[in-house]
């Protein structure tokens, strides 16, 4: 009797559970049959090629463009490099770019602060399996399908000067989307209300994997349901909170369709994108200076990619 313990621990751990997982992996890829391994490959390469073609060759052409006073006309090899000129003249000589840096300050404030928890708030609630919750969260989750240029138009509907929703409830006659002391605002209520809606999206999938368990026992402590969100299913969210924050400076910065519609980002809806555009494809035809512009905001975005890349790689290792 004594020997049989030793016997179903002999059974219960084969000793193919003994290898390594990388080992395990190569084994596997191994006895894959030729087909196999070309579907494979294809499967890779294919996608890396798209991305490389259209997201990291226009990324590096732009940081390169930067350092040029290119026009978009001239040929290539006629092309003159300035170094950091662009750069200067930016933050030196550029009246819009001091109030685009601000107003994308502002907006990301917005939706970190009011939009983001709203989100999450929602998430919350809609958590609970409340009667008619798959209708609330198709609503939520409507604006999030719909580009920012439809919003704009939509938006349009309430803000109107004359035929808005808004200033016939109340008898204004405020210009919305005219009035540089007010439209910067309405257009981050337009984006907010699409925001909220991704938010609570991500959110509720993060609260759906929470163990129940934890709960329970944090019930059974005799903790609050606010208690026990923050102290025992908010920390759990932790990589739910990384993708939101990256999410949230993502969105802050490639704001433009909104901006666009309204009044191509003039007028008190400077931002970094619409300037972008302006140089770019506007009269001027700055590609050099709109590309600088472009360099900027990829270096930001790059940072907070990075800390996400960082974090979850670090959690998948641990």
């Amino acid at each position: 009797m004594s020997d049989l313990p030793l016997i179903q621990a002999d059974r219960a751990v084969p000793p193919s559970a003994t290898t390594t997982s990388t080992g395990g992996r190569r084994r596997r890829l191994r006895l894959l049959s030729p087909t196999d391994r070309v579907v494979i490959t294809l499967m890779v390469l294919v996608p890396l090629l798209i991305v490389t073609a259209f997201v990291w060759l226009p990324a590096l052409a732009t940081v390169v463009l930067s350092g040029t006073d290119w026009d978009g006309i001239g040929p290539l090899n006629e092309i003159d490099f300035v170094g950091a000129r662009n750069y200067s003249d930016v933050v030196n000589i550029y009246p819009p770019f001091v109030p685009a840096i601000q107003h994308n300050l502002l907006w990301l404030a917005v939706l970190f602060v009011v939009a983001t928890p709203f989100g999450m708030f929602l998430a919350v609630l809609l958590d609970k399996e409340l009667r008619g919750s798959r209708f609330y969260q198709t609503a939520l989750y409507l604006p999030v399908v719909l580009s920012l240029a439809l919003i704009g138009f939509v938006w349009q509907l309430l803000y109107s000067r004359d035929q808005g929703l808004i200033n016939a409830v109340f008898g204004t006659s405020v210009d919305w989307y005219g009035d540089s002391n007010v439209n910067i605002w309405a257009v981050m209520v337009a984006s907010g209300w699409r925001h909220l809606g991704y938010i609570m999206l991500l959110y509720l999938a993060g609260l759906k994997g929470v163990d129940p368990s934890l709960r329970e026992a944090a019930a059974v402590d005799g903790a609050s349901e606010s208690r026990t969100f923050f102290r025992v299913v908010f920390p759990v969210l932790r990589p739910i909170n990384i993708i939101v924050l990256v999410v949230t400076v993502i969105e802050s910065l490639r704001a433009f369709d909104l901006v666009w519609v309204v009044n191509k980002g003039r007028n008190g809806l400077e931002l970094i994108s619409a300037l972008v555009t302006q140089n770019v494809v506007g009269e001027a035809s700055r590609i050099g200076f709109g590309s600088a512009l472009a360099t900027i905001m990829l270096i930001v975005s790059l940072v907070f990619i990075t800390i996400y890349l960082a974090t979850v790689m670090r959690e998948n290792r641990e």
